[in-house]
């Protein structure tokens, strides 16, 4: 089955898809959005044109584990992608998962504006191969 991961943001919604085998996360694309409904309705539309068939949300949590002020936001963001798809979503903790995006991009050396377009999805990557791995142990 395949699985979208989702890293939501006010302006930006980064989304990944997993294999058929549920082993590998890849990057798909970053949608810009004007607003939490604007977000679901273009994250509902691609998770449907790819054929998904559960969603993986990342959940901003402080350092200490304990959910961010953000989370609220990713909630009900879930809340709003679920009356759009139908689908599942799980909840995954995404901290650092930003960080490591750039990360990547820096070892990469992956520089200038195209940077911006393409973390979010990145993020959403990382987000989505945390959960793929997490099932298979």
């Amino acid at each position: 089955m395949r699985i979208i991961g989702i890293d939501y943001g006010d302006a930006r919604c980064g989304i990944a898809i997993s294999d058929e085998t549920e082993f590998l996360a890849s990057t798909v694309c970053t949608v810009n959005v004007s607003g939490m409904r604007d977000a679901a309705k273009k994250c509902a539309a691609k998770i449907k044109e790819l054929g998904g068939a559960r969603i993986v949300l990342g959940l901003p949590k402080n350092m200490d584990g304990s959910e961010s002020f953000r989370a609220e936001k990713s909630r009900a963001f879930a809340e709003m992608i679920i009356a759009e798809t139908g689908l599942e979503v799980v909840f995954v903790d995404e901290r650092l998962s930003t960080v490591e995006a750039y990360t990547y991009m820096n070892i990469a050396d992956f520089n200038g504006k195209k940077r911006r377009k393409v973390v979010d999805a990145l993020s959403a990557q990382i987000i989505l191969q945390s959960y793929l791995d997490s099932n298979r142990k």
